[in-house]
């Protein structure tokens, strides 16, 4: 893993949180047409119906996906299973601009699960970037007023992002361990497949309770076709895509920073599609965000 951060590799880390924000505009958008976790179910299956064609070979018996489930059942729960499904709850009760600013504390999860669970060691630099990202989470946490922050007054889009986030956290960290079968980890679709294989039964599952236990209905048309062709091939396939290569060539410390780019993107689609403007209170969170980008990576 190369450590050093390239200009092609700062260019590769933004191509996900691009996608990402149009991917919570849309979750917003569709809110009334679809069932949250049963959008991420439908997203992950046209996705797995997508990469068919071009990784279906993991689908046999000596590919190295069945002799290694327990380790793509944990990728496909975190990465597939409950990072969007947590995402698409949160904007039932949350803005784009307040999830995607929420999602921003990812760099503190990544130093704290990396250096509890991975054994990783945290620089002064890395910790005093996160504090100022967190700082940033903060104030959108408050909505630009610390009495509301003092009062701990959140809503519920804001705590089911925060798990979300953790939950991206551990699964960033586990890319980066060997351990996968050498064929499919060469090939980012076969690489990508396999994690849908599990990930689309921990969606299901957690779609089939979704319809158990509330009134979901869902109302077909060009609207709900075009969001999820959108969030099929944008931040599922092509995100993940670029975040996996960002992520094995500098690692989870420095990529989940660039992570915090998503609130601008979020904040500029925001306004020209759903007509949510920021306030001064989300530019400071912003700027304590990209302070924390730019503390932590530099040398």
């Amino acid at each position: 893993m190369d450590q050093r951060l390239t200009l092609r590799t700062a260019a590769l880390l933004t191509v996900p949180p691009l996608l990402w924000a149009g991917n919570a505009v849309v979750g917003r958008l569709v809110q009334g047409l679809v069932p949250p976790i049963t959008l991420n179910f439908l997203r992950w299956l046209l996705a797995f119906a997508l990469l068919l064609p071009a990784a279906g070979w993991v689908l046999r018996p000596g590919s190295g996906l069945w002799s290694h489930w327990r380790r793509f059942a944990l990728l496909g729960l975190l990465g597939v299973g409950c990072y969007n499904a947590l995402q698409y709850l949160a904007l039932k009760t949350s803005t784009p601009l307040n999830v995607t600013l929420v999602a921003a504390s990812s760099p503190v999860w990544m130093l704290v699960i990396g250096a509890l669970f991975f054994g990783q060691r945290v620089s002064h630099r890395q910790f005093a970037g996160a504090m100022l990202s967190i700082a940033g989470v903060l104030v959108v946490l408050g909505r630009g007023d610390w009495q509301v922050l003092m009062q701990v007054r959140l809503v519920p889009g804001d705590l089911y992002m925060l798990l979300a986030t953790a939950s991206w956290a551990f699964y960033s960290w586990l890319l980066t361990r060997p351990g996968d079968p050498r064929a499919i980890r060469a090939d980012w679709a076969a690489f990508l497949m396999a994690q849908m294989v599990m990930g689309l039964a921990w969606s299901g599952l957690f779609a089939a309770g979704e319809w158990a236990l509330v009134d979901a209905r869902i109302q077909w048309g060009w609207p709900l076709a075009a969001a999820l062709a959108y969030v099929a091939v944008g931040p599922a396939i092509l995100a993940y895509r670029c975040w996996g290569m960002g992520v094995q060539r500098v690692g989870p410390n420095i990529a989940g920073f660039f992570s915090n780019l998503t609130p601008l993107f979020a904040a500029m689609m925001s306004a020209a599609f759903l007509g949510e403007l920021p306030h001064l209170y989300h530019a400071v969170a912003f700027l304590l965000i990209v302070g924390g980008i730019v503390v932590s990576s530099r040398r």
